[in-house]
């Protein structure tokens, strides 16, 4: 299995914030930023390991700004790290300013997505190959936060976490 860039994975999702998609502030329900995020890295992780994707986890959400009725939202989402059947998909959020056409980073998010066969069973993946510094931080950082992600959940020995172990020493 040939490895991959994570530029190939990467997806863009433009639109625009709708009356029926804001809250009483008149800015863009969480929930519904949620589903567009999982929208693009669902067709991010697809693009990578060209099988069947389900969502495995959200491992982070930022809501850093928010993001009012009549914005031009653009999330982009690519796949940051591949473990063996499991892809890690980093999401970023821009909104444009409406008069200047300036798009400033509002939010992030990090998802995992695992590759499955017909049945539900989960499939190998190829390898992510990092071209850029930003690409080439998140690969790095992605192991760590599996690591932590594992000790959280009992299914790894915090001594054996070597990534988070040499953030201490």
């Amino acid at each position: 299995m040939n490895p991959k860039h994570p530029s190939e994975s990467l997806t863009i999702l433009t639109d625009l914030v709708l009356p029926s998609e804001t809250n009483p502030l008149n800015n863009l329900f969480g929930g519904e930023l949620l589903a567009r995020m999982d929208r693009a890295a669902s067709i991010a992780a697809r693009r990578h390991s060209r099988r069947i994707v389900v969502t495995a986890s959200v491992n982070h959400v930022a809501f850093n700004r928010a993001i009012p009725l009549g914005s031009v939202v653009t999330v982009e989402a690519k796949v940051s790290r591949a473990f063996k059947s499991s892809m890690e998909i980093y999401i970023d959020i821009w909104v444009e300013d409406r008069e200047s056409g300036n798009k400033t980073k509002a939010n992030e998010a990090i998802y995992t997505f695992v590759a499955v066969d017909d049945t539900g069973r989960p499939v190998e993946v190829p390898q992510i190959v990092p071209e850029t510094e930003l690409e080439k931080q998140r690969f790095e950082a992605a192991l760590r936060r599996k690591q932590l992600s594992l000790v959280l959940a009992g299914k790894m020995n915090p001594h054996d976490a070597t990534e988070l172990k040499a953030l201490f020493m």
